[in-house]
């Protein structure tokens, strides 16, 4: 197959008909054959029957959200398998075993409306917090019904109520009696990649069609959408118009119009009480002064609207550091740091014309994120977690030095003589790149031990240490080596890290996992027999040009919910959103880079390729699994060793519940443990 093969002689596009029998039915047969397989290993039992109990498990931190005056949770297990939303106090919440209170059981209403719901969001009416819009969806899929629920009663709003049906919808409160709405209003009225190009005012008690369109995009954007900031004593709306997926303008509005803040585009634009805050991608020159790329800025809204351009950087990244995020207390911001991939926590405070700089301290090692509790106060969750280390749960104010430890997992597998260590890589070009490996302490340098790479590589989304019971139970107790790769593409060290590897220049993120890959096998601690690598949507991608590109460095791939033909992608469902990450290819130039390493048209006939498995599903609305249909057809052709497992629900997360989470889990883990031991 050619690289430059035109999509219309493509023998595998009947693979991309969600519904249509013919590929529904193969999808079938390749699951049928896969399990069969794969559940007959007797690795496969044990490990799923360990997943399931984790997963499942009452011991797991039931991580909850402050509205009102109580704390949400939305939780499944053996018994809630679509699951319960519930609330407590927090005097509960410190018990051992707190006391809930069911708001909504989402297995009961599925079974009395005939629907399988699965739960998606919570849009809050804020500053009463006393209703909310709940987005449910049918399997899985991105696409949600929108029905407004009343916490007092516990019960959906059924007399003038904001419902939308099943959409990719985008809501949020302007007031009670007031809702911003982008969905699908009918022909014209969505973006290319399938997302509201109107946003609409809808008031309560007039019909949906009677809402007036207050924002237009246009139908080569991403997506336009309403977002408000409801702080007590605060109060401002805002249209947020993204162009690409990392460009667009945001308009604040000002009496009945959205008028365009003057901030670069591919910049973000928060708001913290009287303050506008704006963090850059890439360097700013304005008033006289350049700001780099990276920064978090502030300046007081007033003086901001007035033309003034005076900021004070709140943030300023280094070579290696970078801002993970930011959260807002009542009086104060905390910055989620990040230095040589590991957490710096900084609380950031308004003190007449500047801002006092205080570090919070946290443990050296492992990743650390705080989270405001809530706007009226400045208490904060702090979420401490490592590869090794069981997550924790604390309560802290801002000030008090004391934290209040609320929950703590207990160790979901065996971590005794194990040891975490940070290794570099050189990539071809010179860059150093950072990795993690988690493994036997003394591990022997034989090159013999089973070892998962994992990396995703995009979207300026960091890969941080994090307690994966599962990971641990699955394959470190079963003797493997764990490595986590921070490559070119993501955010670990900032805008700067995740540009290099844009569009024309994706190649050095598959460089810099290859440089990383060969690492291990220098220093001996794998081989290409026992070397596997993972990962998932754009890190699918990655790991189908491994092995398109490196099929004689690796012993087994899995492939998650992925991007694998790149001649079409910008055609399915949400790809065309993508662009502004990969290219766009029907402009020759983009083309010709795209095509060098776009895993579908890059399959050699005459060579061998090392087993893969594929997976992903049915109801995914956002990477179509028509990719890894025709990758897997395609492979079987030449012939290829390939296994094919897809569910039928699950969306892009492939899972819709904790028995098909542990299920696809535990065929990933025999499938890994059957290749590489």
């Amino acid at each position: 197959m050619s690289s430059d093969q035109p999509a219309a002689t493509d023998p595998f596009l009947w693979l991309e008909d969600v519904q249509g029998e013919r590929a529904l039915a193969w999808a079938r047969d390749q699951n049928a054959v896969s399990r069969r397989e794969l559940e007959a290993s007797p690795d496969f039992a044990p490990v799923h029957d360990r997943l399931l109990a984790i997963y499942d498990s009452k011991a797991r931190i039931p991580y909850v959200a402050k509205h009102g005056a109580h704390y949400y949770n939305f939780w499944r297990d053996a018994q809630h398998v679509r699951g319960l939303w519930r609330r407590t106090t927090l005097e509960e919440f410190r018990q051992e075993n707190p006391v809930w209170e069911t708001v909504l059981d989402l297995d009961a209403l599925a079974t009395a409306e005939k629907e399988n719901w699965v739960w998606k969001a919570v849009e809050w009416l804020r500053p009463g917090h006393e209703r909310c819009l709940l987005s449910l969806s049918r399997g899985g899929g991105d696409a949600v019904v929108i029905r407004e629920f009343d916490l007092p009663t516990k019960s959906f709003v059924t007399e003038n109520a904001f419902n939308l049906p099943e959409a990719k919808t985008d809501v949020a409160w302007g007031s009670r009696d007031r809702l911003y709405v982008g969905t699908d209003f009918g022909p014209g009225s969505l973006t290319d990649s399938g997302y509201a190009r109107l946003v609409k005012e809808w008031r309560r008690g007039t019909p949906l069609s009677a809402a007036r369109t207050v924002f237009e995009g246009t139908a080569t954007d991403v997506a336009t959408g309403a977002w408000v900031a409801d702080r007590p004593g605060f109060h401002r709306e805002f249209v947020r118009r993204a162009i690409t997926f990392f460009t667009g303008e945001t308009h604040l509005r000002v009496g009945d119009a959205f008028v365009k803040l003057d901030v670069p585009a591919d910049a973000d634009v928060g708001t913290f009480r009287d303050f506008i805050t704006v963090t850059l991608r890439s360097a700013w020159t304005v008033a006289g002064r350049t700001y780099a790329a990276g920064a978090l800025l502030a300046a007081p809204w007033g003086k901001f609207l007035a033309g003034d351009r005076a900021f004070d950087v709140l943030f300023a990244p280094g070579p290696r550091t970078s801002l993970a995020g930011f959260t807002a207390t009542r009086d104060h911001l905390i910055l989620n740091e990040l230095d040589q991939v590991r957490s710096r926590l900084h609380v950031l405070t308004p003190d007449g014309p500047a801002w006092r700089r205080t570090r919070l301290p946290v443990p050296e090692l492992g990743s650390v994120s705080a989270s405001a509790i809530d706007e009226d106060s400045d208490d904060y969750f702090l979420n401490v977690t490592g590869f090794l280390t069981p997550s924790s749960l604390y309560r802290g104010t801002i000030g008090q030095d004391q934290r209040e430890l609320l929950k703590q997992l207990p160790a979901f597998f065996a971590a005794d003589g194990l040891e975490v260590a940070q290794h570099e890589a050189v990539s071809p070009d010179g860059t150093r790149v950072p990795y993690f490996q988690v493994s036997r302490s003394g591990l022997k340098p034989d090159g013999s031990h089973p070892t998962l790479l994992y990396g995703y590589g995009g979207f300026e989304v960091s890969m941080t240490p994090n307690y994966s019971a599962g990971i641990g139970s699955a394959w470190l107790e079963r003797g493997g080596v764990y490595v986590l790769a921070n490559i070119r593409g993501g955010g670990e060290f900032g805008p700067a890290w995740h540009q290099a590897a844009l569009k024309e220049n994706r190649q050095r993120a598959y460089e810099d996992f290859i440089a990383i890959a060969e690492d291990l096998i220098r220093r001996r601690v794998t081989s290409t027999p026992h070397l596997g690598i993972m990962g998932g949507s754009n890190g699918g991608l990655l790991m189908g040009v491994m092995l398109t590109q490196r099929p004689d460095l690796f012993g087994a791939v899995v492939c998650q919910v992925p991007l694998l033909d790149m001649r079409r992608y910008h055609l399915l469902l949400a790809g065309a959103s993508w662009m502004g990450e990969y290219g766009n290819p029907d402009v020759p130039a983009e083309w010709a880079y795209l095509s060098r390493y776009s895993p579908y048209q890059n399959i050699r006939p005459g060579v061998t390729y090392p087993r893969v498995l594929f997976t992903t599903s049915t109801r995914d609305d956002r990477v179509h699994p028509g990719h890894a249909r025709k990758m897997a057809a395609a492979l079987a052709a030449q012939p290829a060793d390939v296994l094919y497992y897809e569910n039928i629900e699950g969306g892009h997360g492939g899972a819709a519940n904790n028995k098909q989470s542990a299920y696809m889990n535990a065929l990933a883990y025999t499938f890994l443990l059957k290749q590489l031991k």
